[in-house]
């Protein structure tokens, strides 16, 4: 088997091998070290590279077998990190000039959870300067580009990520999601996305233990693949108040269920958001593809109104807190859009917050309210396809001007005010090659529901089995 073809294996068949001897722990690590050599110059997606440290890791693992021992259900699989998330002895820069020599003393949970369970860690994937945006481009490291067109934006925060698991540098990989960041960058890059319910995934370090709008989760190329990292790093733990008791072990169970029945609630715009055609005549055709699962699909979204005020207000609040700090220390090294984000929230009053935290629980009560006639909500992951590299965010949408620069997110952000976990999974391609996702919403806490819903799509599609050309050529 020929590296590109070992690097396109799933997660899951990468582990079986290992673990029964076929292939070693080693040898499936440099096969992805071949691989980003040869492919990480055109996309620039993996940004620290640590091989004589992950070989050492993959030794250990081979090691553990060799032992009789089982190193955990991510058994020898590579995985490069997040660079906002912080890791022990490894530079991270969070993409700012401020950081670009940082190194930790402390691993985030994370980090720790996927060691545990047998991942190797080769790295830091490339993000906007400190997440900030859906476009991976920052001072430290420069753009992440589209490996399916290279003058194209991957999208952001973890873009990173998505691009190196589109071009098998990676069979898993870890993002972070507050108003689209899980899901974004995969529907861009044809690979899988979820973003988990609130405390899910436990995150730690925090400095907003108890903020619902910002988490942690798995990204991969399939959905059984998203499922088994999710499966390491869920569960409870004491250091986040907000973490769900139960264990992750049972997101290792077989996917497959029947939908005959199932009731899904169908939005192509949220109810009127400006789309770009180019998604909808993409995504359109595959509500055939649930009426065939058996599933019963009717047009029709909860009231949306004020999720807009909400995102927005309590992500100023959040920047304000996190950045207020730095920008007075290091207001020329910051990029503008973080500025005006952290001043938002310094204007912010206390009737602003607490209105908006009003509006988001109506919003939620109204959203369980529809979904006890709905046991999924599909919508498109975003109102564009993947813009030109060199734009830093869309500024209009069919003839909408968007008024700030993350407008044009709205069909993440207004999912991420309900705290329903919702995924990204591979819908398609527009009449250019570019790839689109669609999103599987589930009700409160469906994580299960959610991945099986998206895993019996893509059974019945097999979208993310097209790569990007450059993957296997370069």
């Amino acid at each position: 088997m020929s590296d590109p073809q070992l690097c396109f294996l799933t997660a899951s068949d990468l582990v079986q091998k290992i673990k029964a001897r076929e292939i070693s722990a080693v040898e499936v690590l440099q096969a992805h070290l071949e691989q980003i050599e040869r492919v990480n110059p055109h996309v620039n997606a993996i940004v620290t590279l640590l091989p004589d440290r992950a070989e050492q890791a993959a030794r250990a693992i081979d090691e553990q077998l060799d032992r009789g021992e089982d190193p955990g259900p991510l058994c020898g699989l590579p995985v490069a990190h997040k660079d906002l998330v912080v890791t022990k002895g490894i530079r991270t820069t969070f993409g700012s000039p401020i950081y670009q020599d940082f190194i930790p003393d402390t691993d985030a949970l994370i980090v720790e959870r996927l060691r545990n369970a047998g991942a190797v860690t080769i790295g830091k994937t490339n993000t906007p300067e400190f997440g900030a945006g859906s476009q991976t481009f920052n001072e430290v490291f420069g753009e992440t580009h589209n490996p399916y067109d290279l003058t194209k934006t991957c999208g952001g925060s973890s873009g990173g990520a998505a691009v190196s698991l589109a071009c098998g540098m990676l069979p898993i990989a870890d993002g972070s999601d507050t108003g689209g960041s899980l899901r974004n960058p995969a529907a861009f890059c044809n690979v899988v996305g979820f973003r988990p319910s609130p405390g899910r995934v436990p995150v730690w370090p925090n400095e907003l233990g108890w903020f619902p709008i910002s988490v942690q989760g798995p990204m991969a190329r399939t959905v059984e693949d998203v499922a088994l990292m999710l499966s390491a790093i869920a569960g409870p733990d004491p250091r986040d108040p907000i973490a769900l008791p139960a264990a992750g072990e049972g997101f290792r169970q077989p996917l497959a269920r029947d939908f005959r029945n199932t009731r899904i609630a169908w939005s192509a715009d949220f109810g009127g958001l400006p789309m770009d055609p180019q998604i909808t005549q993409v995504l359109d055709p595959q509500i055939a593809t649930f009426a065939g699962l058996g599933c019963e699909v009717a047009r029709g979204q909860p009231d949306f109104s004020d999720a807009d005020e909400i995102f927005q207000v309590l992500r100023a609040w959040a920047f304000e807190l996190k950045f207020t700090p730095l920008i007075e220390k290091h207001r020329e090294q910051i990029k503008d859009t973080i500025i005006w984000n952290a001043e938002f929230g310094q204007s912010l009053t206390g009737p602003q917050i607490s209105r908006a935290e009003n509006l988001r629980t109506q919003l939620f009560q109204r959203v369980v309210k529809f979904m006890e006639t709905h046991d999924f909500m599909i919508f498109p992951v975003t109102q564009v396809p993947p813009f030109d590299l060199k734009q830093p965010y869309i500024e209009e949408i069919d003839g909408v001007k968007m008024q700030t620069y993350i407008d044009w997110m709205k069909s993440c952000y207004f999912v991420t005010v309900t705290g329903l976990p919702a995924i990204s999974v591979p819908c398609g391609f527009t009449e250019t090659g570019l790839p689109v996702g669609l999103q599987i919403v589930g009700r409160h806490q469906d994580d299960w529901g959610v991945l099986q819903l998206a895993y019996a799509f893509q059974q019945a599609t097999q979208f993310g089995t097209q790569r990007p050309q450059i993957a296997v050529t370069a």
